[in-house]
């Protein structure tokens, strides 16, 4: 039986990840000759048709870059609700400046963190380093218009999807 949580991939004919649609819509892109089939996880929607997980389009599509704004709560999603110095995982996190502000650290994804009360007051007014402290990830900013919606799906465990995703889920 086909689930309507089924989600497809759909890649732009460069191959770069465009959009996540339903199956039905992915079906009907199909039908009409706008796209083709990628990958398909063995499940039969229609006489011998295997349910697609991954679609590209036939014509390239023009996407313009927009920027993802640095919110607090991207912020807190690109670095899993975790501080980034301890890996303490908490909703009740402080933003860290990198560098501090005060020695001309700027308002920007790679050089903000998410940090635990404990760090940021550890740290105080200084780079982590003379802090004696150590990032566990180095902070950079969100690839793409899809990154957080491909990063939470894929941890639902998308296997046909990770070849057209490398580098959004990082």
């Amino acid at each position: 039986m086909i689930s309507t949580k089924n989600k497809v991939l759909v890649l732009n004919a460069s191959y770069e990840p465009l959009n996540i649609c339903g199956w039905k819509r992915a079906v009907v892109l199909l039908f009409k000759g706008k796209a083709e089939q990628i990958e398909h996880n063995g499940k039969i929607v229609y006489a011998d048709f295997p349910l697609p997980t991954v679609i590209r389009l036939r014509r390239y599509i023009k996407i313009p870059y927009k920027e993802i704004p640095l919110t607090r709560k991207n912020l807190m999603y690109r670095d899993h609700y975790s501080c980034q110095y301890c890996g303490l995982k908490s909703h009740a996190l402080t933003i860290d400046h990198v560098v501090p502000r005060s020695k001309s650290g700027a308002d920007t994804w790679d050089n903000v963190v998410a940090c635990c009360q404990l760090c940021n007051v550890k740290k105080g007014n200084r780079t982590p380093k003379t802090a004696g402290l150590q990032l566990l990830k180095h902070p950079k900013a969100p690839i793409g218009h899809l990154y957080f919606e491909i990063k939470r799906l894929a941890s639902l465990n998308f296997p046909d999807w990770q070849k057209y995703i490398i580098g959004m889920t990082a």
